[in-house]
């Protein structure tokens, strides 16, 4: 089989690697990949969001099945137009990829079928978006309604903060378009955990719960960033827990997008926070998250290929899913400077890798056969073993091992989640 996976990151080498364990797969192409990437697939200077281009490339290179991975493509409708084609994709249509592409689509879908999640308010005018925030409870949270990068999201701690914020994006327009609707949401406490989902439309299958380090410092201080670690699995993530978000989380949301004329099939993530009140969606994701993946699929027993094309067959629930009972932590090695500013172009040193290590690259390019930083997050280090403990010290061994210039990695990954399970 010929495959074709769109997108050039962590996330992409990671669904590359595990679908290179099916022996039925011949040749995968990565649209347009990257230098560490390379290893695995034959990379393409295609980029992610030309749907023209990659519609040409399949077309002329008898792809057999589509993995399409970044947001923006599946906005675009980068599935729908391989599927035009007769290529099979595993991905959401544009008309479901809008449950990422618009918060204000997917906040006010929650609001329509009881879905938990945060109270909100919608504006278009900064007026009455300044005037709201004089009433609203502080801290508050200041949404751009479309894709913004992952830096969309502003969490105010004062009434000034998200004033600024307001302006920022209706008046000043950093986002563009994106930021043209804000959603001005309450502000919700409790342990954060992101699950990842196979569904076909009707069926949904969890994966893993793992959980993020968002912020770029030790102890969640510093900038937001696109994440700088990740655990699995995530130890508050309880059966208890599970069961009550199957219930009125997931199957209401897959069975919304069904009744709204737009069925979701793909990978859809929910971000989730444990509040007081019980489990609430934070946000939706229309494809795998980053660096969750990282984390998630080196713990799948089942083959992922097959996974994928029961999901784009419609016989999810024909397809037996299976997972390791074990645990995986992911240390992102980024460019010192990042998530601002940063140097590129430093020689990446790998080791060899032994039994259930990976590294996982998004950030590098080849120059002269030589592995160079590209990027601000440059590597995921990953490793599984039977414990969380044992995965956390083990990856931190394995960056012990890899090396390039200005490293800069964060050294707690995996510590909130070791004390949550003391606690326990």
């Amino acid at each position: 089989m010929n495959l074709l996976v769109v997108g050039g990151g962590g996330r992409e080498h990671a669904i590359i690697q595990s679908l290179k364990k099916n022996p039925g797969v011949s040749r995968i192409y990565a649209l347009p990949g990257n230098g560490g990437i390379a290893a695995d697939a034959e990379c393409v200077a295609i980029n992610a969001t030309d749907i023209k281009g990659i519609v040409e490339f399949a077309a002329k290179n008898a792809i057999d099945f589509a993995v399409v991975a970044p947001d923006d493509p599946l906005v675009l409708g980068c599935a729908d137009a391989l599927q035009e084609i007769g290529i099979p994709v595993f991905g959401p249509n544009k008309n479901a990829a809008i449950i990422e592409g618009s918060k204000v689509f997917s906040k006010r879908l929650m609001q329509k079928y009881n879905i938990p999640t945060a109270a909100y308010a919608v504006f278009t005018d900064l007026k009455e978006a300044l005037d709201y925030i004089e009433d609203a409870p502080i801290p508050t949270v200041i949404k751009a309604d479309g894709l913004a990068l992952g830096k969309g999201v502003i969490i105010a701690q004062t009434r000034q903060e998200a004033k600024n914020a307001l302006r920022s994006m209706l008046e000043d327009k950093v986002f563009g378009d994106s930021g043209s609707r804000v959603i001005v949401e309450e502000f919700l406490t409790g342990p954060e955990v992101s699950v990842l989902s196979f569904t076909d439309g009707e069926t949904v299958i969890p994966m893993i719960s793992s959980m993020d380090h968002k912020r770029a410092l030790d102890g969640d201080e510093g900038l937001n960033t696109g994440g700088m670690g990740t655990i699995a699995p995530n130890p508050y993530y309880t059966e208890a827990v599970a069961k009550e978000c199957m219930e009125t989380i997931f199957l209401p949301t897959i069975r919304a997008m069904k009744a709204e004329g737009r069925p979701f099939k793909g990978c859809l993530y929910f971000g989730l926070m444990l509040t007081p009140k019980g489990p609430k969606v934070i946000e939706y994701n229309c494809r795998f998250g980053d660096p969750e993946t990282q984390v998630v699929l080196p713990l799948l027993e089942s083959d992922l290929l097959t996974v994928m094309q029961a999901v784009s067959a419609g016989k999810l629930a024909e397809t037996e899913v299976k997972w390791k009972d074990a645990a995986a932590c992911c240390v992102v090695m980024a460019s010192k400077g990042y998530p601002t500013a940063y140097e590129k172009g430093f020689e990446i040193t790998l080791p060899q890798l032994e039994q259930d290590e990976h590294v996982f690259i998004a950030g590098a390019r080849l120059a002269e056969d030589k592995l160079v930083t590209s990027g601000g997050r440059v590597l995921g280090a990953v490793t599984v073993r039977p414990a969380l403990k044992e995965a956390i010290d083990a990856s931190y061994g394995l960056v012990d091992r890899i090396h390039f210039d200005n490293a800069f990695y964060r050294r707690d990954i995996g510590q909130r989640a070791l004390a949550a399970k003391e606690d326990k």
